[in-house]
């Protein structure tokens, strides 16, 4: 008999919290669509220095939001019994310090959210965590397979790099910064078309410097940086100077990565392609120049004509 009771106690007691479990599982909760920084860096001096936690609550209340740490100890407090309105996204910062001042160290730290009227708390998973990390990422290599580059018609040149983690590819002319990758990888390709500010630059060699910046803000400083050279060069003759017989057949080596050139020599010119110009010199002697260009960029050359 004992045994039977307490039996059916238990089932009675079960049944009660999987009812109790269940109901609390329609109803809503008080915090809607709360949104934090994934990332920060309290000392990188940019945009991502501060933390930012959004809420909003389905009715007015006043609100406490602390910072724990990984074992849940509270760390900062970002709101003390403030008043937030109802349906309205209201946000709180955090500067990545601790209540005492001090740089909360590195790691994962979840907010909690305290409703005074509500009388509820509401620590946010795991997925929704504050990260600090202020370690900038290092470039461990950086490379350009083919380092000529002649601008224009949608050609590029390609960095190659590899950083310590996943980062985003930032490519420094001097102190100005010329590319800012996209996706963060922690190797990949970046390309440059030889331009600053949307312009094409002069002919000559570049020294380019590559930096990596993480999710969090932080960018590797300037003496880890690599750097890779790359020549701008739009058309050039082989030789400057050219001694031929009048009349006689020449050729002349064009480096270019243009598909077409035009040349111009004494009275005649013309179009051509290939990386060898081949002409035939005027019939009188006498000194010429021969100029070739594409896309407005020309390289000249002095052919002399002898009997």
């Amino acid at each position: 008999m004992l045994s039977t009771v307490t039996l059916l106690g238990l089932l009675v007691a079960t049944a009660a919290a999987f009812a109790i479990t269940e109901h609390l599982k329609l109803i809503k909760s008080p915090v809607s669509g709360a949104r934090v920084t994934r990332a920060f860096s309290p000392v990188c001096r940019c945009a991502q220095a501060t933390a930012t936690i959004q809420i909003r609550l389905r009715h007015e209340d006043r609100v406490t939001i602390r910072i724990l740490d990984a074992a849940r100890r509270p760390v900062a407090t970002v709101a003390a019994g403030e008043l937030v309105p109802a349906r309205r996204r209201v946000r709180f910062t955090w500067n990545g310090r601790t209540d005492a001042g001090t740089l909360a160290p590195d790691g994962a730290y979840r907010p909690e959210i305290h409703l005074a009227a509500a009388r509820r708390t509401i620590l946010l998973p795991p997925g929704d965590a504050i990260v600090v990390d202020t370690n900038a990422p290092k470039v461990l290599s950086a490379r350009v397979a083919h380092p000529v580059l002649s601008p224009g018609d949608h050609r590029t040149v390609a960095i190659h790099y590899a950083f310590s983690e996943r980062a985003h590819a930032v490519v420094y002319l001097g102190r100005r910064r010329l590319i800012r990758g996209r996706p963060s990888r922690a190797r990949g390709v970046v390309k440059w078309a030889g331009t600053r500010d949307g312009l094409p630059l002069r002919a000559g060699t570049y020294v380019l410097s590559v930096a990596a910046l993480d999710l969090a803000g932080n960018e590797t400083p300037a003496a880890g940086r690599k750097q890779v050279t790359v020549v701008i060069r739009y058309i050039e003759l082989a030789r400057r100077t050219l001694r031929v017989r009048a009349g006689a057949r020449f050729a002349v080596a064009v480096e270019t990565a243009s598909r077409r050139y035009t040349w111009r020599l004494g009275r005649r010119h013309g179009a051509a392609h290939g990386k060898v110009l081949r002409l035939r010199a005027p019939t009188r002697r006498g000194t010429y120049r021969l100029v070739v260009a594409e896309h407005g960029h020309t390289a000249t050359a002095l052919v002399e004509v002898r009997r």
